[in-house]
This record gives C-alpha cells, structure tokens and sequence, in this order.
C-alpha cells in the first residue's frame, strides 16, 4: 500500500495529473467517479494567488467527493511560495504538490516549473522551506533533469525525501524534450530502486494503456502511475487499468450513451463551475476524444469546439445520438 504522509492511496495508485485548463473539478470528478485514486487540481501561480488573481484564486475549488486531492502550486520565490501555502490551505487540501516539472517557456523563464531543474539547491531549499511551513504533506512532481547531459534524478529525488517530501511523482523526460520522443521510465526506477529512498515513487509520462500501466508496475517496479493525456476525453481510462490489473482482460470500450451522458455532464458541470463562455470553451479539447473512431464525424465536431454557446454545443450532442445510437467502438 503506498502512502502520501498518513494517507493511504491503495495499491499501485493512478493519479490524475496536473493539467492546465483541464484538471478543473468537472474533470476531476469524472475521473474520480472512474476509479482516479488521487486528483490533482491545474498547476497555480504562487504569483498570482498572492496577488488575488481571479484565475488563480479560482482553481482553489475543490469538493469533497473528490478527495484525496492535491493542490499544485509552482513558483521561484521562496516568500511568495511561502505565503501561497497559507493562502492553499485555507482550501483544505489532503496534499500540497510542488511543480517542479513544467517545461513551458513562460514558467520557465522565470525560474519556475522546469526551469528550477538549473538550480538544484534552490529546489531543495525551497522544498524544505515549504514543509515546514505547513502540517499538510508536501509532495513534488518534477522531470528527469534539465537535459540529458544533466540528470542527476537519483540524488535529487533522495535530497528531496530528506528534507520532508511525501512523495515524488517523475515525468521520464528532459525539459528539453518537452513532450517530444518517448518517456524513459528508467531512471525513475533507479530512484525507486535507490536502497535509501522510503516514499512512493510515481511515474508519468507515455502511460497510454492498461499493458503500459501494468508495465510500470511489474517491470519498473514503481508505487503509483500519474496520468496525463491518455485521460482527456476518456475519463474511463482508470477503470479500463484497474479492470486489465485484476483480470487481465480489456473492458469493451464505453458506448456512445456513456460518452454523451459525460460529455453532457462535463459541459454542464463546467459551464455552473465558471460560466458559459469558459466553460464551452475549456470543454472544446476533450471532445475529440470523446467521440474518436466515429466514421464522418468532422461536421460534428466543428460544431462542438466553434460554437460559443452552449445550446448549440448540447443540440449537437443531440444530432449525434439520433446519427450514431448504434455505433459500436471498437
């Protein structure tokens, strides 16, 4: 069983990552309901939540039904970081998680995300700090290293363990990489394999199906699978890993009822969550995914991500379910 601090998260954990505009609590509570044993919100600027910024402040929601759930934060000053814990746990998060992994040139550049992997000490220090500032256990999820020639993951995750962190969540590239060429899970197991490392180890990065989760579990031997794109638009991708685990069979795929009643779920849950034109708007990216396979489907799905207004999105919806009732995915 792993633990995040006195949590306990199960056996081998699937976490939903942190990802900007898509980790909001409709999504979160998506795949909450199909099986994501920890969730985590959109990363937050220390920046912004120190200076009220309505887009930060915002993705502090989080529900009850949803836990455990962490709160990502990210940032280079040590009293903004500071000072946006008190601000965080006033939300009443299980977790709080560090980004330490963005590759985004605008994160970057200041320091932040990714950009901290140049600075090892600082990373270490800032981790240090922030563990002391709050009761609430302090987790990290981060990259290989700056780039090839600079991965030094073992040492950095075992200096990260000793200054208080919880756990560790591990995307198998560089920041130079971006999310280019192909995760390498490796090195993330020569950190869970380190005899003096004690706190899970997660990995992210290329999990795309249930044979790569398994894979991560039984030939890399790591605690937990962070999972990013393989769930946008198919929140069932939780259950379909935990399903291949106990069975080692595949569940059929979810049928075009399921995919309009999440799709209308999701619209409506984010449209109440921060209104009409965010909402449709922040939905648009998961609708490919919801519907792929569909022969023809083009028409549709222009209609669902170039309408500014709901109706017209849900009527769309409805065109769908009178065309492809009977579609069966493969």
């Amino acid at each position: 069983m792993a633990k995040i601090g006195n949590i306990d998260v199960g056996d081998f954990p699937l976490l939903l990552a942190p990802m900007e505009d898509v980790s909001d609590p409709p999504f979160r509570a998506l795949c909450k309901e199909q099986g994501a044993d920890v969730v985590y919100t959109e990363f937050i600027s220390s920046e912004g939540l120190i200076r009220d910024a309505a887009k930060s402040t915002m993705k502090l929601d989080i529900y009850e039904k949803e836990r455990p759930v962490g709160i990502q934060i990210f940032g280079a000053n040590l009293e903004s970081m500071l000072q946006s814990v008190e601000i965080v746990e006033k939300s009443g998060p299980d977790i709080i998680d560090i980004n330490f992994g963005c590759p985004v040139k605008k994160v970057v550049s200041k320091g932040a995300g990714a950009g901290i992997l140049k600075d090892i000490d600082l990373m270490v220090s800032l981790t240090e700090a922030m563990v002391k500032h709050t009761k609430l256990p302090v987790t990290v999820k981060t990259r290989l290293g700056w780039d090839h020639d600079s991965i030094k993951i073992v040492e950095v995750a075992e200096r990260l363990q000793d200054v208080g962190c919880q756990a560790i969540s591990i995307h198998g590239r560089t920041r130079a990489q971006m999310y280019k060429g192909e995760a390498d899970w490796a090195p993330i197991a020569e950190v869970k394999n380190n005899p003096r490392m004690h706190i899970p180890v997660f990995g992210n990065g290329d999990v795309d199906s249930p044979e790569r989760a398994m894979e991560m579990r039984d030939k890399f031997g790591l605690d937990g699978a962070m999972i990013g794109r393989a769930s946008i638009g198919y929140p069932w991708f939780f259950r379909e890993v935990k399903h291949f685990f106990k069975t080692g069979e595949h569940l059929p795929p979810p049928n075009m009822k399921e995919r309009l009643d999440a799709a209308r779920r999701h619209l409506q849950m984010a449209i109440d969550w921060k209104g009409e034109k965010l909402g449709v708007f922040e939905t648009r990216r998961h609708y490919t995914n919801y519907f792929k396979g569909i022969p023809h489907f083009k028409e549709y799905r222009m209609k669902m991500v170039t309408s500014d207004d709901s109706a017209d999105v849900f009527a769309a919806f409805d065109e769908v379910e009178r065309e492809f009732a009977n579609y069966e995915f493969a």
